[in-house]
């Protein structure tokens, strides 16, 4: 089945993400017995939701801090209008770079980063003020993390 823009999400498909999220390695085995469906209907259904783009990938999530990644920082963006994506195509290059949003409000873009340190951090703005149509930045450091949930709720 192709990508399509009506797939309908029931019950049983909403179950299915909720226990993916919980733990991407689930087998189908596990997830027919966990709601009562066949094997090849697990199967099937995970397959239809990654072909259209529902289940983006299944990966492992690392915890920054242990890593040495200590600092997280929020940092907007203030771009020439008509370069926006240009500009957020540049910046989606750059390792460090978890997210890009584009927003409203008097910046035009906010970028998500991590680092190791401060000089991690302010080469990383020194980069990304080099990167053309690049108006101004605003920095902000998180002192804490108080929650980081990348789950939907389904």
């Amino acid at each position: 089945m192709k990508c399509t823009s009506s797939l309908k999400i029931d019950d049983i498909d909403r179950k299915i993400l909720r226990l993916l999220q919980d733990d991407s390695k689930i087998t189908y085995n596990n997830i027919s017995e966990s709601l009562g469906i066949s094997i090849g209907t697990a199967h099937n259904r995970v397959k239809i939701l990654g072909e259209n783009g529902i289940i983006k990938g299944n990966f492992t999530l690392l915890d920054p801090s242990k890593l040495g990644y200590n600092l997280t920082a929020l940092i907007l963006i203030d771009v020439e209008g008509s370069h926006i994506s240009e500009v957020e195509r540049e910046l989606a290059k750059l390792g460090e770079v978890l997210s890009i949003y584009e927003v409203t409000g008097e910046y035009d873009i906010a970028v998500i980063s991590r680092f190791k340190d401060k000089t991690q951090l302010k080469n990383f703005i020194k980069t990304t003020l080099k990167v053309p149509h690049i108006i101004k930045t605003l920095t902000n450091v998180a002192l804490d993390v108080i929650k980081e949930d990348f789950r939907v709720t389904v």
